[in-house]
This record gives C-alpha cells, sequence and structure tokens, in this order.
C-alpha cells in the first residue's frame, strides 16, 4: 500500500490517503506523480499530496495529519512537542535538551524546570 499526505495550508498535513501501488504503476515502476494525479481526479482538487513511507525509509517520517512537510528537508516533522526541545536534523525529530534517563523508571518532560521527573 502507497500512502500519500494531503497538505494544506502552512504545509501541514490534512489528510493521509492510502493506495493500491498498483496505482502508482507507469511503465512497470512506481510513480509518485500517478498517485498525486489519481487523488487529484479523485477529489476533483489540484490540492498537493506528497507520497510518505509507513516505515520513514523516505521523507524521514511517516506523514500524520498535524505534521509539516518541511520542503528544503524534504521530510515530515510532527508538531514541536515542548519549546525547548530542539530538531534533530539528521532524523527530523524532537529531542529533549537532556537526554532522557537511562534506568527502569517512567519519566514525564517538566518544561518548566526542563528535565525529566520521575511519575510517582
Amino acid at each position: 500500500m502507497a500512502h500519500f499526505a494531503r497538505i494544506g495550508t502552512g504545509n501541514i498535513v490534512t489528510k493521509v490517503h492510502v493506495l493500491n501501488n498498483e496505482i502508482l504503476m507507469k511503465d512497470g515502476v512506481e510513480n509518485e506523480q500517478q498517485g498525486v494525479e489519481f487523488l487529484q481526479n479523485l477529489h476533483k482538487t489540484r490540492d498537493l499530496y506528497i507520497q510518505t513511507s509507513y516505515n520513514g525509509t523516505f521523507r524521514k517520517n511517516y506523514a500524520g495529519v498535524g505534521c509539516k512537510y518541511d520542503q528544503t528537508r524534504d521530510a515530515f516533522i510532527a508538531p514541536k512537542p515542548f519549546p525547548s526541545w530542539l530538531l534533530d536534523e539528521s532524523t527530523c525529530q524532537w529531542d529533549a535538551p537532556t537526554a532522557y534517563p537511562d534506568d527502569d523508571k517512567v519519566y514525564r518532560w517538566d518544561e518548566d524546570t526542563t528535565s525529566w521527573v520521575i511519575v510517582e
């Protein structure tokens, strides 16, 4: 199955469509544009559709509703979870400014102290 993100205002994903891989075939090869045209014809729109990878093999991350498509990075990026978190350029995922503790305890992020706090 192929997955396509519908891109709305501000390059935000508004919906993800699932298509049969056969729809993408052109001359025996998968072709993203085939899927784009299929969706535009189906929905009678010129909206932007971009293929996304369910397992993240291209465009860094799977496109979920609310994610942003970054054209420069050719990547889907989830909304920033906290103001202090930083974008990892290699994965296009958000990282806390301090690493999650490596023990058997459960933590939650506390933005006020910018630290991990044990969940009691």
